[in-house]
């Protein structure tokens, strides 16, 4: 018996077979390009999309001679979501969070219901990168395709749906459409109300894990996957990392170390809106019966490959021909005790707290003798400490978080992960499989399959570590000065970085 993990993200989608065990026994992966018909907007083809993920569901069954395929789910991007008939027809592009579309609303929704309300209800506060403001953009620019929509699917919910199942979306995902209401588990006919949009536009809800249907006979022969394979209800990808990695208690956070940089924590009980609000953090519902997640994020791997492009463009190009791992080389380089270099890391819109939008990058710092290793270290620092900023602020909430699993890319870097351990203070541990999305959705289909009880059992068996980074308190305690000249940046220049970006 084998389980299938699918994992769609903005640029991509992998699907995987795990054995009951967690080995990877194959796993596919394809790439899209995300489509700019005008300058501000940002969508996918949905279409595309669809066909690319039916191809690394066929390659990935094909890729593995053993045991059948019993049960899969899928792990998705947060806010996008697809418009489809309930004969399966897909009408238009998934207009993605960051496009502008939407942004008109929110002077008229904020006057209507505030920041507290909205928290109390959802979990969240206002912004254009949430489902809601999409999809008024739609019904008032593009109200024939809003009516002919029967159904507006997250991307989980989509490819179940696609593949065979009834419509239905799990709570994470469903919070991130600011249409949800978190103590009820259901739509919040308050917000709906507040939005405009029809309860019947959007599908009936259920904790993920919840059997959601079986894969169609047409589309189980299309794809090379027996007949009967459940359908267990997927998740937010953030959630099914969290699962796949073994964050699923009170005191774990998961910390993914991809294009982003995000930190996951987990806790059991609906923390102070105050609190929450005035640190920039949601509150969403976990994978995980009976737990919850928020999310402390901010540009990493986008800021390593600037570094990469910027300072070693010919060190990647030879790297390429021959085969060698230039982030490990660059890595290599960066020196053994802390750097001379203080990096902001405002490269781009940042997360919590603030969410900046209007500030720039700033490295301070820099002499002749600096070198690039320097450089490297300073920007994984400044990463590392825009991180801690909010963590040091989450017992203020009432959550604690006692250690951290480390996934992604990045956490293939032993140097990275213990530089992250240093400044935390507390420990990091990798798990064997690091790409965790993926396998976070087969664990989720073996709950859903009755192969395992509970999450507990599930992840026993299916995540194994790799290494615990403990922290090196000297390390940590040298580390304080440099923090504390870090948290004086921003407020530092704040004024000038606002006036020239």
């Amino acid at each position: 018996m084998t389980l299938l993990g699918i994992d769609v993200g903005t640029t991509g989608c992998k699907s995987a077979v795990f054995s009951e065990t967690g080995g990877l026994l194959s796993v596919a992966y394809e790439e899209y390009d995300i489509q700019r018909p005008q300058p501000g907007w940002a969508e996918l083809d949905s279409l595309e999309v669809w066909k690319k993920v039916k191809l690394t569901i066929r390659r990935a069954a094909a890729g593995h001679h053993g045991e059948p395929v019993r049960a899969l789910a899928i792990s998705s991007m947060g806010e996008a979501v697809v418009p489809v008939t309930r004969g399966r027809q897909i009408l238009g592009p998934s207009i993605l969070n960051f496009d502008v579309r939407g942004a008109r609303y929110l002077d008229s929704l904020g006057h209507a219901l505030s920041d507290a309300q909205l928290y109390r209800i959802n979990g969240n506060t206002l912004g254009n990168h949430y489902s809601l403001p999409k999809l008024k953009w739609l019904r008032e620019n593009q109200a024939d395709l809003y009516d002919r929509a029967d159904l507006f699917l997250h991307w989980a919910g989509f490819v179940s749906f696609m593949l065979g199942a009834e419509p239905a979306l799990d709570y994470a995902l469903a919070n991130r459409s600011l249409l949800f209401d978190v103590d009820r588990q259901d739509w919040s006919e308050e917000l709906l109300a507040w939005g405009g949009i029809e309860r019947a536009k959007l599908p009936p809800l259920c904790q993920a894990g919840t059997p959601a249907g079986v894969v169609s006979r047409e589309l189980a022969d299309e794809l090379g996957l027996p007949a009967g394979v459940l359908i267990a209800m997927g998740t937010h990808d953030q959630c099914a990392n969290s699962v796949g990695c073994g964050a699923i208690s009170a005191g774990r956070a998961m910390y993914g170390m991809g294009t982003f940089v995000c930190l996951t924590p987990v806790f059991e009980q609906r923390p102070d809106p105050a609190s929450m609000i005035h640190q920039g953090l949601n509150t969403e519902h976990h994978a995980v019966p009976g737990c919850y997640v928020s999310f402390i994020f901010n540009h990493g791997g986008s800021v390593l490959k600037w570094y990469r492009d910027t300072f070693a463009a010919l060190d990647r190009k030879l790297a390429q021909q021959e085969g060698r791992d230039i982030y490990a080389e660059l890595i290599a380089e960066m020196p053994p005790g802390l750097s001379s270099v203080l990096a902001l890391p405002h490269f781009a819109p940042t997360g919590p707290p603030e969410f900046v939008d209007d500030s720039a990058g700033v490295l301070v710092g820099l002499k002749l003798e600096t070198q690039r290793g320097d450089i490297l270290k300073g920007l994984l620092e400044g990463i590392t400490f825009y991180e801690r900023e909010v963590l040091d602020a989450l017992p203020e909430a009432g959550i604690t978080v006692n250690s951290c699993r480390a996934v992604g890319g990045g956490s293939k870097s032993d140097a990275w992960i213990q530089l992250t351990a240093d400044i935390f203070g507390i420990p990091v541990v990798r798990p064997a499989v690091t790409e965790a999305g993926a396998l976070g959705a087969a664990i989720i289909a073996g709950v859903g399959a009755g192969v395992w009880p509970s999450f507990d059992a599930a992840v026993d068996t299916m995540v194994t570590l790799d290494r615990i980074f403990e922290p090196r308190m000297d390390v940590h305690a040298a580390y304080e000065p440099q923090y504390e000249k870090y948290r004086q940046l921003w407020p530092l220049m704040k004024g000038f970085l606002r006036s020239i970006s």
